[in-house]
């Protein structure tokens, strides 16, 4: 039972990614490839590495999420650096490359200058990771080629287009994190160490730019739900999951084994569907090659 995923961004959110392949191994389907946007993408490059599920839980679960948003002299304008996120992949990926990788994948990014989307497969894997994470305005843009790439989210929140391009014939499976149009929209808050004390981190959030930024954020909240219905519409993958993290900020600090729950619970509740496209693929398959079942 062959399968391709596209894993959409949504921050912490992405835990859940986990819980989904965990369970889709689980009930017997072999993912071929994998396409990812922002955190998305974090997981296919870990997975296609040749992670296992628990693997990939533990290596999230053992990294101090307060420290990956610090900035170092690397960090171009932005509110937040990427110093942490940077020593972190050195110590998960180093120096790896797609040629090091167990099956097909792709990240997306989008050039800050041409406006356009960029599907990264090739070269070192930590680039390509930082440069379909770097959130506008949020994380610094990373200068690849010539170009200032940010977060694929912008134009492509989940990249069933790119899965396509690493799998034309196989099953689609695309993991949504973004809410439905119809779900209320949530207020975000600054990250903030945790050795600040609560008092400080209560005031900080009450200042100008702290309301400021939930107001931009939930914009942008707002903007990529749109393209990513407007995406799904257009691309149409043959099963979409969604698991229920609307209460999940895309900065938050999650307890990982929970959110990969998440995950799971959204497999379940469209197994049948999942089954169904795999059986009428093969279906498809063998006619177009002559074989009667």
């Amino acid at each position: 039972m062959d399968i391709t995923l596209a894993l959409g961004g949504g921050g912490a959110k992405g835990n859940s990614h986990i819980g989904v392949i965990r369970r889709l191994e689980k009930e017997g389907f072999k993912i071929r490839s994998v396409a990812g946007t922002s955190f998305g993408g974090i997981v296919a490059v870990l997975y296609a590495l040749g992670n296992s599920p628990d693997e990939i839980q533990t290596i999230f679960e053992t990294v101090d999420q307060s420290k990956l948003y610090t900035r170092g002299p690397e960090d171009g304008p932005s509110l937040l650096g990427l110093s942490g996120v940077r020593k972190w992949l050195d110590q998960v990926v180093g120096e790896k490359t797609f040629d090091d990788l167990r099956i097909p994948c792709a990240v997306t990014a989008v050039d800050a200058n041409s406006g356009s989307e960029i599907m990264l497969s090739e070269g070192r894997l930590k680039d390509a990771i930082l440069a379909t994470i770097a959130l506008p305005g949020i994380f610094p843009t990373f200068r690849m080629n010539g170009w200032d790439l940010m977060d694929g989210g912008v134009l492509n929140p989940v990249p069933v287009s790119i899965a396509r391009i690493l799998s034309p014939d196989l099953p689609i499976i695309a993991v949504v994190l973004n809410d439905p149009m119809d779900r209320p929209v949530q207020s975000y808050s600054i990250p903030m160490p945790s050795i600040f004390p609560r008092s400080i981190i209560e005031r900080i959030t009450k200042m100008n730019f702290a309301q400021s930024l939930d107001i931009f954020m939930r914009g942008v909240d707002v903007s990529s739900r749109a393209v990513s219905h407007f995406r799904l519409g257009l691309d149409a993958p043959d099963v979409i999951v969604r698991p229920k993290v609307h209460g999940i900020g895309l900065l938050d600090k999650v307890v990982v084994a929970d959110v990969a729950k998440l995950g799971e619970q959204a497999v379940e509740e469209v197994l049948p569907y999942i089954k169904r496209a795999v059986s009428w693929q093969n279906r498809i398959g063998k006619k177009l090659f002559g074989v009667r079942r």
